[in-house]
């Protein structure tokens, strides 16, 4: 029997060559609870959604992306710095690895979008995008805001609209753990379900309150409802570093009972 790789917030080095790397920045996750059949039907072959107390989570990302280049050279100027807003759920493969599967990565460069969907299929779309940051009452807000742009008459428009209120540091919840410590990526490609491996630093995570919402991205990946709705959880972070390493099927990864944390 597969057992399900531990959830650890401390990532596993990387096997081979880093096949890129990059910083996101001024994060915030944004995370509504739902039954993982609801979301089955949208993972790749040899994929489910992973789950945390019987539930499975939707999330909408918001972020910087900062200095992103191939290898581990460093920042591209203009190319690898710009803004993303992602929609993604939460996988385990059949070998017991946990990643994430993404639904849609929103950003504001249509030739990182056209490079990206035909190196991986990748579902990236091009989008206006807008970030700031402003102190408010000795707090920092954060706004952020995404619209699709149509790059065709029958391409539904959609948008989303985010101000979070960033309070205190703190200590990471299993919660936290189970949607943040993710050290790779599913996706299709060419008949195969691949896993895209990464690392990073534990999340510096912080409180956050949101102040504003509204949003049409999830329901433009089939999810109408969720903003109808306050999020099930909410934190910001500061960011990380990240590296890439190059994909590959899912290799066989042997879990026993004893490296289940208690």
């Amino acid at each position: 029997m597969t057992i399900d790789e531990p959830v650890s917030a401390v990532a596993p080095p990387l096997a081979g060559r880093v096949m890129m790397n990059q910083d996101w920045r001024d994060l915030t996750f944004l995370h509504w609870a739902v039954p993982p059949e609801r979301v089955a039907h949208l993972m790749p072959p040899g994929v489910r959604p992973d789950t945390f107390e019987g539930v499975t989570y939707v999330g909408l990302i918001p972020f910087r992306m900062v200095d992103a280049a191939p290898f581990r050279g460093r920042g591209t100027p203009w190319l690898g710095s710009f803004l993303e807003t992602n929609v993604r759920l939460y996988s385990v493969d059949s070998t017991g690895r946990r990643g994430v599967v993404f639904l849609s990565l929103d950003i504001d460069r249509l030739v990182v979008v056209a490079g990206a969907r035909a190196a991986f299929n990748v579902p990236y779309r091009w989008a206006s995008m807008r970030h700031s940051s402003t102190v408010r009452n000795g707090s920092t807000e954060h706004t952020y805001d995404a619209r699709l742009r149509r790059l065709s008459r029958t391409a539904a428009p959609a948008s989303s609209h985010v101000v979070v209120r960033v309070g205190t540091e703190r200590a990471a919840s299993p919660l936290d753990e189970f949607v943040s410590a993710r050290w790779g990526l599913h996706t299709r490609w060419l008949g195969r379900t691949l896993y895209i491996p990464n690392t990073h630093p534990t999340w510096p995570l912080h409180n956050a309150e949101l102040v504003e919402f509204s949003d049409g991205l999830m329901a433009s990946v089939g999810l109408p409802d969720l903003q109808e709705r306050a999020p099930d959880h909410v934190a910001f972070s500061p960011g990380v570093h990240t590296e890439f390493g190059f994909p590959g099927s899912a290799r066989r990864v042997r879990w026993t009972i004893q490296d289940i944390p208690r």
